[in-house]
This record gives C-alpha cells, sequence and structure tokens, in this order.
C-alpha cells in the first residue's frame, strides 16, 4: 500500500514539529499548515493529501470552519478533528459535516495511526468506485 500523506493543521508551532516528526518516522509522508486558511492553500497546491489532522480549536479560521471549506473543496480528502475537552462539542459538529473522526489531545499515536490508516482506506476506496463509475460511463458510451 502507498504512503499516506498527511497535512498537519495546527496553530501551535512546537506542536506540530513534534507530531510531524512522529509521523514521518512512521513512514508517512507529512505537510503542516499553521491555521485553516494555509491548509485550503495547500491543498490547492498538493492535490495527493489523503487525510488532514486538523486542529478544531485555531484563531481565524477554526477548525470546523475549515472542515466546512475541506468538503466542499477536496471531497475525497479525509479528515481526522483534534480537540481538547472544551471543544468536544465542536469535533462532534464537525463529524456531521464529514470528518472521519475525532481524538481528544493529546492523542495516543497509535490509535491516531489506526485512524489514518483506516481513513486513507476509506479514501482509496471512494476513488476507486469513481473510477470504476467513470469506466462504466465510457464502456456505455462505445456501446451506444
Amino acid at each position: 500500500m502507498p504512503l499516506a500523506k498527511v497535512m498537519l493543521v495546527d496553530d501551535e508551532q512546537p506542536f506540530v514539529e513534534a507530531m510531524s516528526r512522529r509521523l514521518a518516522k512512521r513512514d508517512l509522508k507529512v505537510c503542516t499548515a499553521f491555521g485553516g486558511t494555509e491548509a485550503l492553500e495547500k491543498l490547492r497546491q498538493e492535490p495527493d493529501v489523503d487525510v488532514v489532522i486538523l486542529d478544531v480549536k485555531m484563531p481565524g479560521m477554526d477548525g470546523v470552519e475549515t472542515l466546512r471549506e475541506i468538503k466542499k473543496g477536496f471531497p475525497l480528502v479525509e479528515v481526522i478533528m483534534l480537540t481538547g475537552h472544551a471543544t468536544v462539542e465542536s469535533a462532534i459538529e464537525g463529524m456531521k459535516l464529514g470528518a472521519y473522526d475525532y481524538l481528544m489531545k493529546p492523542c495516543d499515536m497509535d490509535q491516531l495511526m489506526t485512524k489514518i490508516a483506516e481513513a486513507t482506506a476509506r479514501k482509496a476506496e471512494h476513488e476507486q468506485k469513481i473510477l470504476e463509475a467513470r469506466m462504466r460511463q465510457i464502456t456505455l458510451h462505445m456501446g451506444s
């Protein structure tokens, strides 16, 4: 299975740096953004991102608003929300808006890796279904 490409989005720079090192050590391709607007810009530049790990509580564009924009512009990208105790409601709202799942901060690395693997598999499955549907469409047109 190809390496998952993960984008880590959080306004806390030390957290992002430590987390991206830990994820890279586990053979993931990692890119980072320090806010929602930057995350959306980077997604436009790097369309091969599989999973976004997104902090709920950020200044400016918060995680829920960022999630909404990601799902609008990049519907196949899976999003895992990271939340503190105070923002669990936001994470639940995120689930309703299409987030794959959410984890409490600080999160267990093994649990996060499992969620990333599951989310990456789900994205690949959706891409495969789209490909198959397009192939059927082409085959139908060729037959008519």
